[in-house]
């Protein structure tokens, strides 16, 4: 087989090759010129980040023929024969499959003969971390004490799982994730070298997949070229990849932001149908959301961006976002993740979190500035209603509230709290029948459905605890358990219209609605009923006897005067 993989072909021979990682490139450099090179290196960092490929280029430069050089010539016999792997002085272990005692010892065994081809013996000392503490244990004195013609070079992907004892030993050296621009410089330098075609949107989605890693971006490269088949295309490198085009979660979060679930229920549809996998596809959405977050917060660091292309239908789209929709729909998607990885059916949370979103904005108020601009006018459309409406009464000879008497504002609102209007309630009772009445209770289910249709939810909820009392053919009297339920009622005036209108739409007839707590209803009640201009003679008997009779009266609390019937 003639053929070799895309990172093996490129793998990097000299210092300048690695890519992303200059800060440990100058160091190793530096260090090669001056000839202080260290006894025992540790080189830890992602996949595919260039730590193998480092340890042998500094096994090869301080190798050389030529040394002391900042690179090595990849021409002597040194550079080649290490390259190619022919020079037994320089030797590559892997911890993951030799991590027991005896494989340390051994080493340990062979570390004082001196090199036979070159003038350093190198170790090279992969998955460093998959060592047993035995082995750790082997390992500890040579590595602090090694001879002088020899190097240790660790390297790991969890260097936390590194004894403290080994790393104090060593040099350490990080290898940071590599950018996605400068995978996408590689890539395109390959592909030129290479003869080869391909789209820069496709080497882009690439690189992103890739996750700061150029052995998996060359690998991914490599599997999109045998896939295409004249040039690599953004297709391609999404089908290679697993990847949603960005183009599908614009439109999904286009459908999102207008609510418009049934669009978004058949995107997925299609997605799913298309073979994407669920988990893949709620990870690329949760960083489309936190990418939009990102961008609209420094639009200038385009290369903290993990997934998406800042193209135009991205940029528009996001200046229709807020950040606090954005938080929520970051929180409910994660949710939803964590929820995925329970269970046999992803679908099901995917679809349902799709409804959910397309639902948010209702739920979630928008602090925006498109959003204060519209309560502003909202608020001025009230503000000129109602001081049409004070025109009109001060036309009608009404005397407003700034002009009562002082005592007079004292009748509604003192510092006792809430107080109902005790002779209007009175003037009702006078007026109230109980036909109107049972036409209120009938119709009183109905009104409450029409509250929550008008999205008045938390309106609604102050009505469980009350109940219609009393009615005339213009006024309803609505008790409330609670003094501040019936407060917060009263005070709203979307809410007193809605009931007014409501009514009106069941009965046929416009109320005025007065509201009266539980404990002001009881008062007034009784005195009325002890009123003798408004008692007959079998009132008076009833109102008497339950002076006298604790359980009368509760009867009378629960039911109502004119339900209860008292014999001897």
């Amino acid at each position: 087989m003639n053929y070799q993989a895309l990172y093996r072909v490129w793998r990097p021979q000299q210092f300048i090759d690695v890519v992303g990682q200059e800060h440990i490139t100058k160091t190793l450099q530096n260090a090669l010129l001056q000839q202080k090179i260290s006894h025992a290196y540790l080189f830890s960092g992602p996949r595919g980040t260039g730590k193998t490929s480092a340890a042998k280029i500094l096994a090869k430069a301080v190798n050389c023929e030529r040394a002391p050089i900042a690179e090595p010539c990849n021409e002597c016999a040194a550079c080649k024969g290490i390259t190619d792997g022919s020079i037994p002085d320089v030797i590559e272990i892997d911890a993951a499959s030799n991590n027991g005692v005896e494989e340390i010892r051994d080493i340990r065994d062979k570390v004082k003969y001196a090199p036979s081809s070159v003038p350093y013996k190198v170790y090279i000392i992969d998955e460093v971390h998959m060592l047993s503490i035995g082995a750790f244990n082997a390992l500890l004195k040579t590595l602090e004490e090694p001879p002088k013609h020899v190097i240790f070079i660790l390297a790991t992907t969890e260097p936390h799982k590194i004894p403290l004892t080994i790393i104090s030993r060593c040099q350490r050296f990080d290898f940071r994730r590599i950018t996605a621009q400068s995978i996408v410089n590689r890539m395109r330098l390959i592909i030129q070298e290479s003869g080869l075609s391909c789209e820069e949107t496709a080497l882009q989605m690439i690189a992103r997949a890739a996750d700061g890693g150029m052995r998996d971006a060359l690998s991914l490269l490599d599997q999109a070229i045998s896939y295409s088949e004249d040039t690599v295309t953004v297709e391609d490198a999404l089908t290679v990849t697993g990847a949603v085009s960005q183009g599908f979660l614009n439109k999904l979060a286009k459908a999102i932001y207008e609510k418009d679930a049934v669009l978004g229920l058949q995107s997925l549809e299609d997605l799913l149908l298309a073979g994407k996998d669920p988990s893949r596809f709620i990870e690329d959405f949760i960083f489309f959301y936190r990418d939009m977050l990102l961008y609209k917060t420094a639009p200038n660091l385009e290369e903290s961006l993990e997934r998406v292309l800042l193209d135009e239908e991205f940029k528009e789209l996001a200046e229709t976002y807020h950040n606090e929709q954005i938080y929520e729909i970051i929180n409910l998607l994660n949710k939803t993740q964590q929820d995925m990885r329970w269970t046999n059916h992803p679908r099901i949370f995917l679809e349902v979190a799709i409804v959910k979103l397309a639902q948010i904005e209702a739920e979630v108020p928008v602090r925006g500035k498109d959003s204060s601009v519209a309560e502003i006018d909202n608020l001025m459309q009230k503000i000129n209603f109602l001081e049409g409406e004070l025109s009109n009464l001060k036309q009608n000879g009404v005397v407003t509230r700034n002009e009562e008497a002082p005592s007079q504002k004292k009748i509604r609102t003192n510092r006792k709290g809430f107080q109902a209007p005790a002779g209007r309630i009175s003037e009702i009772l006078k007026a109230a029948s109980k036909p109107e009445l049972q036409t209120i209770k009938s119709n009183w289910a109905n009104m409450l459905n029409k509250l929550v249709q008008n999205q008045m939810r938390s309106q609604a909820a102050l009505l469980n605890e009350a109940e219609p009392v009393a009615a005339s053919d213009d006024s309803i009297i609505i008790k409330f358990k609670y003094e501040i339920h019936c407060q917060m009622a009263l005070d709203n005036v979307k809410f007193i219209e809605t009931i007014t209108n409501s009514m009106y739409q069941l009965v046929g007839k416009n109320y005025q609605v007065i509201g009266v707590p539980e404990e002001q209803w009881l008062q007034i009640r009784e005195e009325f009923l002890n009123s003798s201009h408004h008692l007959n003679s079998s009132d008076t008997e009833n109102a008497t006897q339950a002076k006298e009779e604790p359980i009368v009266e509760e009867a009378i609390k629960l039911f109502g005067e004119e339900l209860l019937e008292i014999k001897e």
